[in-house]
């Protein structure tokens, strides 16, 4: 009989139901079950990954007009910050890549897990591209024309040209066929995927910005509308990174001019 100690290690490495697991359903041992009851819970949390990860890829599956034509997927980061740029990104994923059966909405995984999985995109996906829209442009034609600009540049710097584009929510001005997809992010994989990448790179980004400028905590909030944020602006003021035409930094220095 095989020790509790040697079957948790024969669980740990197993990935599917073997025939000799019939036995640990027999096995009065506490610790057996318990190991056998973990196992069975992470393969069904696993199955039930693979068959999110199916149906996002039969979703996008939709809209090629041909087996062998390229689908595009479209996501930003950044639309509703007080400061920092939007960061768009356009991807092309290969037809069902099992190694990208984690990737899924941004805004649903940790900021270690779209870390680990933005390097994992980039290593699988036959194209992709990310383009930072600074806060000046976003100033200058709205935060809306800033991103689909962003998107259109994301799209045409991608070293392949694809076929059709689905995009999360937007319609960008450019020639190639596009659907825009409501939450396409919790939908689509490789608008999820495109959602993780400019996430990630805002993110970075930002971590950066905050070395500059230490005390806007920049690191914590991204840029968005923090109490912290908000008591740094008043304190200190905007910088060339903050967008002027946002709420409440626009009145702020509205009133300062009255003043």
């Amino acid at each position: 009989m095989k020790t509790i100690k040697e079957i948790k290690e024969a669980l740990k490495s197993a990935t599917t139901y073997e025939p000799w697991m019939e036995l640990l359903k027999e096995d009065e041992r506490a610790g057996v079950q318990k190991a056998f009851e973990q196992w069975q819970k992470r393969m069904e949390k696993q199955q039930k990954l693979f068959d999110e990860f199916m149906k996002k890829c039969e979703f996008d599956e939709q809209f090629l007009p041909s087996q062998e034509a390229l689908l595009a997927g479209i996501d930003e980061a950044g639309r509703g910050p007080l400061a920092g740029p939007v960061v768009t990104c356009a991807v092309i994923l290969p037809k069902n890549c099992k190694e990208l059966v984690e990737v899924n909405d941004s805004k649903q995984l940790s900021k270690q897990k779209r870390a680990a999985l933005a390097e994992l995109i980039k290593k699988h996906a036959l194209a992709y591209s990310i383009h930072f829209q600074s806060a000046e442009v976003i100033d200058k034609i709205n935060i809306l024309e800033a991103t689909k600009q962003s998107m259109k540049c994301a799209v045409e710097n991608l070293s392949i040209r694809p076929d059709f584009c689905i995009v999360d929510a937007v319609t960008i001005p450019m020639d190639i066929p596009q659907k825009d997809i409501v939450k396409g992010d919790a939908k689509s994989l490789c608008i999820a995927a495109a959602s993780i990448l400019a996430k990630h790179e805002r993110d970075l980004y930002m971590e950066e910005l905050h070395k500059q400028y230490p005390q806007y905590g920049f690191d914590q909030h991204a840029g968005y509308g923090t109490k912290q944020h908000l008591e740094a602006i008043e304190q200190y003021g905007p910088t060339i990174h903050h967008r002027k035409t946002f709420e409440p930094i626009k009145t702020m220095l509205e009133e300062k001019v009255m003043i």
